[in-house]
């Protein structure tokens, strides 16, 4: 038994067989993640500028594809109108393409971490042209700079709207100062920008059958249009309760009957259910229970990958391990969540680990 700091307000036993599956091993008896699905699609991670140092040997070893969880975002690169900054999105290139890993880029319009200015002008607000032409400039610097380097863009995140009352964001600053232009403009800037880069439109709860018909008609729309979309990110913010195996299925042949690649972008399964938003788990054997949950789902949704391993042309976790999950960065009175396949303690594998890759 080990003792482990969950947080402030209180401890938990964690069971070390728990929380490995089977057992503490020597690193030389650990397979490398990414070869064992190399024959299927390439295995990414989400890093931090931090991650390249404190997470860069399990990188190294087991994945060979990586995005930027928030080097690439508008408000990162150009934090000023016309001044870029690129040192940590150069840095995560260059550690890429040092240890021959593929990099997706994330994300160039999304209603989240863009700067101040963008939708301002002398007067208040700024017009549609004048938004466009800032989007422009933006993807016409961004892009050429890593060509050949970024291999696919999330162009437009995460558009869609939740409610069942209206079809797009209609409270995203971008629509909001150019209607739905900016969708389709974005996706023929980049193409120009860069032609060889694969493009995706990138969300959520894209299994939901409600959210997925209206990402299918945008999608659609585009395509009808001639707008160069060539695939769909399908995020995976999952949990131990859900989706069901079936609505993943369902959800990745309607997004590859439209002729795109689809792409699980943002993969981790939470041991909370995303409706339960204040219960921790302070019971050992619960935390266990759930720890077993989560590698069940682990290995049900990979065995659907594979299974479709022809129109999946990659997935990508939202993180690397346990000690610097995204969920912690917006934490719910203290509770802690282990939703990915390393542990927080010597990024161990997990059990979740051992059933995705003993296939």
């Amino acid at each position: 038994m080990k003792l482990k700091v969950l947080t402030v307000s209180f401890l938990i036993v964690i069971c070390a067989g728990a929380l490995l599956g089977q057992g503490v091993r020597s690193e030389e008896e650990i397979p490398s993640l990414w070869q064992a699905y190399a024959g299927y699609f390439p295995i990414g991670a989400a890093v931090r500028y931090q991650s390249l140092r404190s997470h860069g040997e399990l990188l190294e070893k087991h994945f060979n594809s990586i995005t930027a969880e928030n080097e690439m975002k508008f408000a990162t690169l150009q934090p000023g109108e016309g001044t870029f900054a690129f040192f940590r999105a150069d840095e995560i290139v260059d550690f890429a393409k040092k240890n021959n890993m593929l990099v997706r880029g994330h994300t160039l319009v999304w209603h989240r971490q863009y700067p101040g200015w963008l939708f301002r002008d002398g007067a208040g607000k700024a017009s549609a042209e004048l938004v466009l032409e800032r989007l422009e400039t933006h993807i016409n610097t961004v892009l050429p700079r890593y060509k050949g380097d970024v291999y696919c863009w999330d162009v437009v995140n995460e558009a869609v709207s939740d409610s069942m009352s209206e079809y797009l964001r209609r409270d995203s600053p971008w629509y909001q100062a150019t209607g739905e232009a900016y969708i389709a403009e974005a996706f023929r800037i980049a193409h120009k920008a860069d032609p060889e880069a694969k493009l995706f439109y990138n969300d959520y709860g894209a299994t939901r059958s409600d959210k997925m018909e209206k990402i299918c008609v945008l999608l659609e729309d585009l395509l009808a249009e001639g707008v160069p979309v060539h695939g769909m990110g399908m995020q995976g913010h999952w949990d131990i309760f859900g989706p069901t195996v079936k609505q993943i299925e369902t959800a990745i042949r309607r997004y590859a009957a439209l002729g795109l690649e689809v792409q699980i972008t943002e993969l981790d399964i939470s041991l909370y259910h995303w409706a339960d938003k204040r219960k921790a788990i302070t019971d050992p054997e619960e935390l266990a229970e759930r720890l077993a949950m989560q590698a069940e789902k682990y290995e049900e949704v990979f065995r659907v990958f594979r299974e479709y391993r022809d129109v999946i042309t990659g997935v990508t976790f939202w993180g690397v391990a346990d000690d610097l999950p995204w969920t912690d960065q917006e934490p719910v009175r203290g509770r802690k969540d282990f939703p990915l396949l390393f542990a927080a303690t010597e990024h161990r594998p997990k059990e979740a680990f051992w059933q995705i890759v003993n296939f």
